[in-house]
């Protein structure tokens, strides 16, 4: 059964590109457009060879650089001094990968089919590993000397899939899921990534609104396997998201690469140790901005009732009424407002006044009488979308 089912985390449905052949374009690129020379191909087909890729092993180094346009989080966690923490495990990889969101990270990865993959990331001389092994998952952090490990339910993926994608195949995987006729994609031309020969796959939104400028992904010539993605913001700057590989090898990986063994004197936490730790030494915020957040989420129990969405493709927007007044800043400890404040940019229209809280892609509008706008779309945007609620 394992040697016939993919690796989802390499795979691209067949799917998509059936999905796509209606909306994209089929004009080919030029070959002589970028470097190397490679034959044309239109983007048609380029999907068509990522869906028929079947690229199941490899190992290699990849670097990906997430810039949302936040401000740091160093302060507030000093300050808040741990609030809502639960003195788990360091090697938590719940917890550990959220690292992935912001700066630059450099990770080695390796896999050998659906029951085994490898992902350490790499912090100067300390290193964190993630490590997939048919029932058993296990992660070990170097810094702290302390392993995670849990038992991966039949049929399942590694946690790391179920956190953030983190390969340039599953970030590309997340995009081609979108398209549509909102979608305009093309090929851009050729590049060289990692030493391999590659067409650049163009995606970009054909409506007026959205965050996004352009995604795009580098796909290797020869095996149609994904090896860089880029998002990039209508903001300009930095792209959003940038990860590629710098080295690729789709040989097998020796099976020494996923056994692991606690290194003696390692604190090693189980799963289910480390949930009920969580849930016992749970902290409390302030009791009146506590209460505040308890309102809001007394509108969140008829989220499936209460949820609407307007618009589609990339400037769709989902509304939430809660029923409830926002949760005064005010009344949060100083450092976690300050932060708020930081994200936030009072707003005022025919809706009334809220806050949009913003990022490079994906902000959102908390209006004080409680409802809420959230899109991957500008400012203005969200607010129109208020106004026209009203």
């Amino acid at each position: 059964m394992a040697e016939t089912r993919k690796a989802s985390r390499f795979i691209v449905p067949v799917a998509v590109a059936g999905v796509a052949a209606a909306t994209i374009g089929l004009v080919p690129a030029l070959a002589a457009s970028g470097d190397p020379d490679l034959p044309e191909i239109t983007a048609q087909q380029l999907i068509e060879k990522i869906a028929a890729s079947d690229t199941q092993t490899l190992s290699g180094t990849f670097k990906i650089s997430t810039d949302l346009g936040l401000p740091s989080f160093g302060g507030l966690v000093s300050g808040l001094g741990g609030v809502g923490g639960g003195g788990g495990s360091s090697a938590d990889p719940s917890e550990k990968l959220t690292e992935l969101v912001s700066g630059t990270h450099t990770l080695r990865v390796a896999a050998d089919g659906p029951e085994r993959q490898k992902l350490t990331l790499l912090d100067g001389s300390d290193e964190y590993s993630l490590i997939h092994n048919g029932d058993d998952v296990w992660a070990y952090d170097s810094k702290s000397k302390e392993v995670f490990h849990e038992k991966a339910p039949e049929g399942a993926e590694a946690p790391a899939d179920k956190e953030v994608p983190t390969t340039p195949k599953e970030l590309a995987d997340e995009v081609l899921k979108a398209a549509g006729d909102t979608t305009s994609i093309t090929v851009g031309g050729t590049a060289k990534v990692a030493g391999r020969d590659a067409y650049q796959l163009v995606i970009k939104p054909k409506q007026t609104g959205s965050t996004v400028e352009s995604v795009k992904i580098a796909v290797d010539a020869a095996n149609g396997t994904p090896l860089k993605f880029t998002l990039a913001s209508v903001e300009g700057g930095k792209p959003v998201v940038d990860a590629g590989f710098t080295k690729v090898d789709f040989a097998r990986p020796a099976a020494s690469e996923f056994t692991f063994k606690a290194p003696e004197g390692a604190k090693v936490t189980e799963g289910a140790a480390e949930k009920a730790a969580g849930e016992s030494g749970e902290e409390k915020l302030p009791e009146e901005f506590e209460k505040g957040l308890g309102e809001l989420e007394k509108g969140f129990g008829g989220f499936a009732e209460g949820l609407n969405v307007i618009g589609e493709g990339w400037t769709t927007i989902a509304k939430l009424d809660t029923g409830a007044p926002a949760p005064k800043t005010d009344e949060a400890p100083k450092e976690l407002q300050g932060f708020l404040d930081s994200l936030g940019d009072k707003v005022t229209g025919t809706f009334g006044t809220g806050t949009v809280f913003k990022t490079k892609l994906v902000n959102a509008l908390l209006t004080d009488d409680g409802r809420i706008y959230v899109g991957a779309v500008t400012k203005d945007a969200l607010v129109d979308a208020a106004n026209a609620g009203k």
